[in-house]
């Protein structure tokens, strides 16, 4: 039974309730382990120790067998030996190089006899014998094509080879103790086993050492490693029972002459990655990967939180290179980095630093995809050919979204609807947290205070709105209740060791967890989601999925027991950091199959756990934040390093989850937010209402103008979004991302770029603060204006001090030599914004030129996978290149990329459509003071005859840049043209 006794679970409701009332305390650090406390991390830190400290003296007991090597196009077998103490007997682990087409090289490592099955489970389990290998099925949707033209060259003590564009990448693998090193033009990049902390640890059986032997029977031999967590291990209040042993595995990674490495998230820490062997400004723990429901997080920490990607970047002046760490357990992270000269004498002058890392996951395979670049984008694009690109979702979702835990009657929701309308604040999206259902069961709705949820969302989609519910992965075990009684019969739950369906402790009680890995699951939860099952949900309700790290409250570490058993007859510690993104995909495939398969539209569903893989399922935010200035700082690097590591659509709770924020605190953080990609207010049910509105002047004035700027910028956003889920590219890009050259800005992690639009945004992040300092590298002939005032700044390697009064805007400078497009007439929502006309915004370098894109479609189906879309070029430029300051300027449209045939029939049916939307302005900054005095341009469109165009030049006063503006040129939005100034 899940509970001995009805004490403990009065005991256990009162402790839950308690953290509800008082919500505004430290996180309770006791229900997480430390590595101390995770017997696979301590054993890996201890090995390491004692390889350091046994110096040049210490061999690594891995060797590749190279008589075993075999080679076939692009891909590399052999056996490596794992050479056992004092045994004759070694341990046999399959080894694959492939090197693939993108110039991505693949490492994995095996263990042969569980590979085959030949060992025994304790405990009579039923769990699979082999090493988890199913992580790639979840994750990898493609670029695992082999390179046929790589070159393999086998000698005696290494392997050598030849891969990547051009042939200039190369991986040396030393056969003896098994490492290997990553070259680019021939210097070394990344290194594999340098420090020989190299450890697969391989099946044993278990030996039962008696206290005392029988007389004259010989004593069991003394352990030569400590076991004491090989078999099982208890922590708060749970045994695991480690039916296969100790599994583990870990691997040095070294990234010589990089002091800079990022990613790994989640974590609420810089951007840049701390050290973690203690010492000055460093952790005493590994970065963590363990998908946990840590609520009232700290900051400044390496402490797990909800998502693991584990993809690391490592930088230096023009060079960046990463790592992907394939495997769903628990895993961690040490870092450490060593100065060194090369001469003894410059005391450390000159010199440069390594950077030295050390992973060790739980379970599973060795599986490391090694990326050389040279450039971020060279890293990020083949990581998203493997995971998936980050979702183009519907144009709505970047609109804002008003949430709390909980809007508690339909009534209410239309009342916050209409007093959007009444302030005039521009929403897209109110959601609902669990009180809508009834009795905390999903696919229902309470009778009593959602009466009619189909006339509830009619007011919402009177103006193009829409509504969010959530749903999580624990099913109320309650009798009749057709969902739960579905899950059982049909064995469609997690099972507990036992091969039994698992019972734990959640939201609505005693509960089950669907297991969203079982094929027969996955076709069940997209038959609940039918308009005709779950009655009173619309084409116009969407899906929040929270709670699947997975959170049971009852559980160690507030989640899952490892031993628990998923389909397959997997292991939980196998699969954990993956399971979020699992859940996530059977909510979003269940999207799609509700609508007619002829018009499919994109489903919107935001995750709070996620892995490497989520970015093509929807969006994410980074949990149960406080109101608290802390916590607005920390968002900015933490979704910094969500979008370094693909997944862009990311975002923090606006105003912080727990507590009340100071109207101040909330208006900086929604003047944040709006430069947030996913943009959410959200609120606990303990908390004051704090819906824009209600924040009363002065602050309700910046608020609504945060958001209304939101909306200017949406065709810029959708953009940005575009280029994200074709190539890769982040939406929120830090400066060492967008100058990988200068060394000044690789710390830097409170501003960022928004996509390719060159505006450059340092939000206010902390109280009393009425100006910040914003640093603008040094890059030759260029410019930057304030988006606000045209007010000029040359970028000279430092900062500059930028007015920010409360009462103002979030501080944003735009970098000259671009094109920003964006939508200047106020509506309700983003839906009735569609029709509108744009408004160009041209920021002119020095050499008077610039460049900027736009992406149109639809903003909701598929059509645009056929060619329906709208991809233009706006390119201003001297018709004289010798001459720029006095040449004539010329502002063209052009089409952006190639279509075949048929895209080009779906292209041309889209833009009629679009035929009679237009440019309504064009706004140039850093105008030619030559156009002083100039009345008129002329504009063509292609194909029609030449008029011309009323021109107002304005002259800057002090630092302002001279500007000038273009009202109406009539040209249409998709179409060719051309505006001679």
């Amino acid at each position: 039974m899940l509970w001995d006794s009805i004490g403990a679970y009065v005991a256990l409701a009162c402790c839950f309730l308690s953290t509800i009332i008082e919500p505004l305390v430290a996180v309770k650090h006791e229900n997480f382990k430390t590595c101390d406390q995770s017997g696979f991390c301590a054993r890996h830190r201890a090995y390491a120790d004692k390889a350091a400290a046994s110096g040049s003296s210490w061999t690594s007991p891995y060797s590749l067998d190279s008589k075993t090597i075999s080679i076939n196009k692009g891909q590399l077998t052999a056996i490596v030996i794992k050479a056992l103490k004092e045994q004759t007997e070694s341990v046999r682990l399959p080894l694959t190089i492939s090197l693939l087409i993108s110039g991505t090289a693949r490492v994995t490592l095996d263990e042969e006899r569980r590979q085959k099955g030949d060992i025994e489970l304790r405990h009579g389990s039923p769990a699979r014998k082999e090493r988890y290998n199913g992580v790639q099925d979840w994750v990898i949707v493609g670029g695992l094509d082999l390179d046929g033209e790589a070159t393999i060259s086998v000698e005696k003590q290494e392997t050598v080879i030849h891969y990547g564009p051009k042939n200039n990448f190369k991986a040396v693998v030393k056969h003896a103790p098994f490492a290997i090193d990553f070259l680019r033009d021939d210097e070394t990049q990344i290194k594999f086993n340098a420090n020989g902390w190299l450890s697969m640890e391989h099946w044993r059986p278990k030996i039962d050492r008696e206290e005392q032997p029988k007389e004259g029977e010989p004593a069991s031999p003394e352990p030569t490693e400590d076991e004491s967590t090989w078999w099982e291990e208890s922590f708060g209040g749970n045994t695991d029972t480690k039916p296969k042993g100790p599994e583990s595995l870990g691997l040095d990674i070294t990234f010589p002459g990089y002091e800079h490495v990022y990613g790994i998230p989640e974590h609420a820490g810089p951007m840049s990655l701390k050290e973690t062997r203690g010492g000055s400004g460093a952790y005493d723990q590994p970065y963590r990967l363990y998908n946990s429901d840590v609520f009232e997080y700290e900051m400044d920490s390496p402490m797990t939180l909800y998502g693991a990607i584990p993809l690391m970047q490592a930088h230096r002046k023009d060079s960046t290179v990463g790592v992907f760490w394939l495997n769903a357990a628990e895993t961690w992270i040490d870092i450490v980095k060593r100065k060194t000269s090369s001469n003894p004498l410059s005391l450390g002058i000159g010199g440069t630093t390594d950077t030295q890392t050390h992973w060790f996951s739980e379970s599973g395979l060795l599986d490391v995809f090694v990326f050389l670049g040279p450039t971020p984008k060279d890293i990020i694009q083949p990581y998203n050919e493997l995971t998936g690109y980050t979702q183009l979702p519907q144009h709505f979702a970047l609109g804002y979204h008003q949430c709390r835990w909980n809007y508690v009657t339909d009534e209410d929701v239309k009342d916050v609807d209409r007093k959007f309308d009444k302030h005039n604040i521009p929403y897209d999206v109110i959601w609902l947290d669990i009180e809508y259902t009834e009795g905390k069961k999903y696919f229902t709705w309470d009778k009593d205070n959602f009466p009619n949820p189909i006339g509830m969302q009619k007011q919402l989609e009177s103006h193009g709105r829409k509504l969010v519910i959530i749903v999580d992965p624990h099913i109320k075990n309650e009798g009749n209740y057709p969902v739960v009684d579905a899950l059982k019969s049909r064995n469609m739950g997690i099972n507990n060791k036992e091969n039994n369906i698992f019972e734990g402790w959640c939201w609505p009680g005693s509960s089950y967890w669907i297991d969203a890995f079982n094929p027969t699951a996955l076709k069940w939860w997209k038959d609940l989601f039918s308009y005709s099952s779950f009655a009173g949900t619309t084409p116009s309700t969407f899906l929040w999925n929270d709670m699947n790290e997975p959170s049971v409250f009852n559980g160690p570490e507030t989640t899952m027991p490892k031993d628990n058993l998923h389909y397959g007859n997997w292991e939980h510690r196998d699969v954990h950091n993956v399971n979020g993104l699992t859940f996530v995909n059977a909510t979003y495939e269940a999207l799609l199959a509700r609508d007619d398969p002829k018009y499919p539209r994109r489903p919107f569903v935001l995750t709070r756990s996620f892995y490497a893989g989520s970015q093509r399922q929807g969006a994410m935010w980074t949990g149960d934040n406080l109101a608290d200035w802390s916590h607005l700082e920390a968002s900015i690097p933490m979704l910094l390093n969500q979008n370094i590591a693909g997944f862009s659509f990311s975002g923090a709770d606006v105003g912080g989850f727990f507590g009340n924020p100071s109207k101040e605190l909330l208006t900086r953080w929604y003047q944040a937010g709006a430069f947030y990609p996913f943009f959410r207010g959200h609120a606990h049910i303990d908390s004051r209402r704090r819906e824009p509105y209600l924040a009363g002047s002065p602050y309700v004035e910046p608020i609504t103008q945060a958001l209304r700027l939101r909306y200017s910028l949406l065709p810029a956003w959708y953009t940005a979004f575009h280029t994200a889920s074709s190539t890769g590219e982040p939406v929120m890009r830090p400066m060492f991302y967008t100058h990988p050259s200068d060394e000044a800005g690789f710390g830097l992690d409170q501003q960022f770029y928004v996509g390719d639009t060159g505006l450059l945004v340092k939000p206010v992040l902390k109280e009393g603060i009425e100006s910040v300092d914003i640093y603008l590298p040094p890059i030759n002939e260029a410019v930057y204006y304030d988006y606000f005032t045209y007010e000029t700044h040359i970028p000279a390697g430092k900062t500059v001090q930028l007015a920010a009064p409360l009462t103002g805007h979030t501080p944003v400078l735009m970098l000259g030599g671009h094109i920003l497009v964006r939508k200047e007439r106020p509506r309700k929502s983003s839906a009735l914004m569609k029709w509108d006309p744009y408004t160009l915004v041209i920021a002119l370098d020095n050499n008077f030129s610039a460049t900027g894109t736009l992406y149109i479609d639809d903003g909701e189906t598929f059509e645009f996978q056929k060619g329906a879309y709208i991809h233009r070029r706006f390119r201003m430029f001297p018709t004289d290149a010798s001459s720029p300051a006095t040449s004539p300027l010329r502002l063209v449209s052009e089409e952006e990329g190639s279509q075949n045939t048929k895209e080009a029939k779906e292209a041309k049916a889209f833009k009629k459509t679009m035929k009679d939307v237009r440019v309504e302005r064009i706004v140039v900054i850093g105008a030619p003071k030559a156009w002083e005095g100039k009345e008129e341009v002329v504009a063509r469109e292609d194909g029609e005859k030449e008029k011309k165009v009323k021109l107002m030049w304005h002259k800057g006063k002090g630092k302002q840049a001279d500007w000038a503006v273009v009202r109406d040129p009539g040209v249409g939005v998709g179409r060719g043209w051309t505006v001679a100034f």
